[in-house]
């Protein structure tokens, strides 16, 4: 779906609500964008989002057929803390990459990674971060809860 406020500029960071997890493109100009698609078993579904697999292939492809029908916004959301390449540069570098396939892990080089490299030269991804802080939210709840238990618990645990 469309945002019809919403008027990328070439070089802008595009971000694509998926269920549980965002998707991020960078938009090239006349109506394209460039990102990754990983290769291999992959599911973005209702249960959570798997990527199994290693390798992704770098598409060029309309902005409305990357986004389908999610919604999607202009996202430059580092542009405070990195400088953002000339346009020119984004743009070259981005087609230079087009058609590639490339190493692709979830948690070091993924989607948000690939398109923060061409904005500012520096792979950068902020889903990452929230995820761990996330995961490790969750993990401490789960230990205290765990932990308050067996500390408390009047049974023998030996």
């Amino acid at each position: 779906m469309g945002q019809a406020n919403c008027k990328p500029e070439p070089g802008d960071l595009i971000e694509i609500d998926l269920p549980f997890c965002q998707h991020w493109a960078l938009y090239l100009g006349d109506g394209y964008v460039i990102h990754l698609m990983p290769l291999g078993p992959q599911s973005f579904g209702a249960e959570g989002t798997t990527v199994f697999s290693t390798k992704a292939k770098v598409v060029r492809e309309l902005l409305k057929d990357a986004v389908e029908n999610h919604s999607w916004r202009v996202n430059n959301k580092f542009d405070r803390s990195h400088t953002p390449r000339p346009v020119e540069k984004i743009i070259l570098s981005a087609e230079q990459w087009v058609d590639m396939e490339v190493p692709y892990d979830v948690i070091y080089r993924n989607c948000e990674h690939f398109v923060t490299m061409l904005r500012y030269g520096e792979a950068i991804s902020g889903q990452v971060r929230k995820a761990v802080i996330g995961a490790v939210g969750a993990l401490a709840a789960i230990f205290s809860v765990l932990g308050g238990k067996l500390f408390f618990s009047k049974k023998k645990l030996c």
